[in-house]
């Protein structure tokens, strides 16, 4: 059996950075395991290109949730990336960090070292900002965040200065010391192409001798000497293989895929896997419960002047422009479809803005639900607004529908589950009625086309939302970090209550979701948690003086010294 100081299952935003962090002082050897394969796509790099992989097998888990009562019985699309990156290889590239409050919230929740102070050091070791690092932006860390001004759509402008004349505070940097204001998004983009984890974090490790990447590896389960964890199960091409960790098994694969990894392992629900014939390590309500994700509802309108439509819609622009990416890096293929945006508050007396604003200079309403088809999009000048509220107080769960591990779980959001989810959903759309109803806006509204003039009341506006309303893919807090052992499922160090050797660390473990975009703070849980594993085994085994293996020492299937074995 081959051995290693650590495994880590998942090669997604906070997976790569384990690898990479791990490995790179060399004393430890690290095997990173990812069921997907190479990033190496054209459509991944690209950065409009994410509207290509939102139903591509080949990069994508694409689940499916089950009927949500709350929107009609509709079922919900949940693109998850199932390739070198996860979705951070398929994601709309904004980077978004959260508001400070939200990581005090964490702290207070009972979670040492996870307030603000504590995580910003990580968001900025994280962080190469194009504009330059300061106290509170990176400046030398392996994720590029660029600025896209210089080709933004002209209408951003209009939508900015309609921000304006309802009395939301222009912002020039969303991740500066205020998120409040309406602004334009900055991408996690290097040279025209994709930044995703893969990029920033396990290419520059590649040669490392001590890190072997093992791609179209399907992890079924964790293997255990009593309580404690000691390797995997995986499958690769129809074999079977099992590898063992010296140190700990890291779970990385997601807010879907790490609880259903635990439940499949025997960690989870005790009715649950006693239904489904696996035998209980540990009995662990919280796994697979308190699942969050941000709901947005879109308003689409008709322009008066001409959009991204225009461009990219005929043959012929999409021809000028894809040669355009292709020779330079650069214009509008270089971009993301969220241009501007902003955090506003929906009403007096809140402390911190609770809304997120998008604005997309194109429209695409012949699209299957659920994709953005933007090299598509629809053949007359139109653009979009959407708004989601950013702490939603709806929990949702997830749980496996059997022990096969190819069978993907029931996933239940719970969307719409609290009347304050439905009041301020409400206020997400009368938000965009008041920002489109300013002059700027005015000027180039020809008409609004979904929900129409004919959705007045608030009674037609929440039927509005119940029928179109759909998530923007951030779900989050299935294994949740807390102090409680029944409640929580992983401490304020990443480590599964009541397990020695095993740790989780991704989206999953967010207490509570963060007001905006998550990828950004998966980053920096995969920081912090690498700084926590290292220091955690800086004594050494039992106390000992120091590492346990030296590069090279581990039994192996193939030589760790081969470089960036992704085969």
């Amino acid at each position: 059996m081959s051995e290693y100081d650590f495994i880590i299952v998942g090669a997604g935003s906070a997976g790569c950075v384990l690898a990479n962090r791990l490995s790179e002082d060399g004393r430890y050897s690290v095997l990173l395991l990812e069921a997907g394969g190479s990033d190496l796509n054209f459509w991944i790099w690209m950065p409009i290109g994410y509207g290509k992989t939102f139903y591509r097998r080949s990069v994508n888990w694409m689940y499916h949730t089950e009927p949500e009562p709350n929107l009609d019985g509709r079922i919900s699309y949940w693109p998850r990336g199932k390739v070198m990156g996860g979705s951070s290889s398929i994601n709309a590239m904004v980077y978004i960090r959260g508001q400070a409050g939200d990581f005090e919230d964490w702290k207070a929740m009972g979670n040492p070292g996870w307030g603000w102070d504590d995580v910003l050091p990580f968001f900025r070791r994280s962080e190469t900002n194009d504009r330059g690092g300061s106290d509170i932006r990176g400046g030398d860390g392996p994720v590029h965040v660029a600025t896209m001004d210089r080709y933004l759509h002209p209408m951003c402008e209009d939508f900015l200065r309609a921000g304006e004349e309802v009395q939301f505070p222009r912002n020039p940097d969303f991740n500066g010391p205020s998120q409040e204001g309406v602004g334009t998004y900055q991408n996690t983009a290097k040279g025209g192409m994709r930044m995703s984890a893969a990029r920033a974090y396990v290419r520059p490790a590649r040669k490392r001798p001590n890190l072997k990447v093992v791609t179209r590896a399907m992890t079924t389960r964790i293997l255990f000497d009593g309580k404690r964890a000691t390797g995997v199960r995986y499958i690769r091409r129809g074999t079977t293989h099992e590898v063992r960790a010296r140190r700990e098994v890291i779970v990385s694969a997601g807010a879907i895929n790490s609880p259903q990894l635990l439940q499949l392992s025997g960690i989870g629900p005790g009715a649950l896997l006693q239904a489904h014939g696996i035998d209980v390590v540990r009995a662990a309500e919280g796994v697979g419960r308190n699942l969050q994700d941000h709901l947005a509802i879109d308003f689409l309108y008709r322009s008066k002047v001409p959009t991204l439509n225009q461009q990219l819609g005929p043959w012929y622009g999409k021809l000028r422009h894809g040669l355009h990416y292709v020779l330079t890096r650069k214009g509008i293929l270089s971009l993301g479809v969220n241009q501007a945006g902003g955090f506003v508050r929906s009403r007096p007396g809140l402390t911190r803005p609770n809304m997120q604003l998008f604005f997309s200079p194109v429209s695409y309403t012949k699209a299957v639900p659920g994709k953005r088809a933007l090299m598509s999009p629809d053949p007359f000048p139109g653009f979009l607004m959407g708004a989601q509220p950013t702490r939603p107080t709806s929990r949702g769960h997830l749980e496996i529908r059997s022990p096969d591990p190819m069978a993907p779980p029931a996933i239940h959001p719970n969307y719409l589950g609290t009347d304050i989810d439905v009041q301020e959903m409400l206020e997400a759309s009368q938000i965009m009625r008041r920002i489109a109803a300013a002059p700027a806006l005015q000027r180039v509204i020809e008409s609004e086309i979904l929900p129409g003039p004919q959705v007045q009341s608030d009674a037609e506006m929440i039927a509005d939302i119940r029928a179109r309303a759909g998530t923007v893919f951030h779900p989050v807090s299935t294994c949740r970090m807390g102090p409680d052992p029944v409640r929580d499922v992983v401490d304020a160090r990443l480590r599964v209550h009541g397990i020695d050797g095993l740790r989780v660390a991704d989206a999953s473990i967010f207490p509570t979701v963060t007001s905006g975009n998550t990828n950004a703070p998966a980053i920096m849980v995969g920081e912090k948690a690498s700084q926590m594993i290292l220091d955690d085994h800086r004594a050494g085994p039992a106390g000992g003086a120091g590492p346990s293996v030296r590069t090279g020492d581990c039994v192996r299937e193939t030589p760790v010294s081969a470089p960036f074995q992704t085969a």
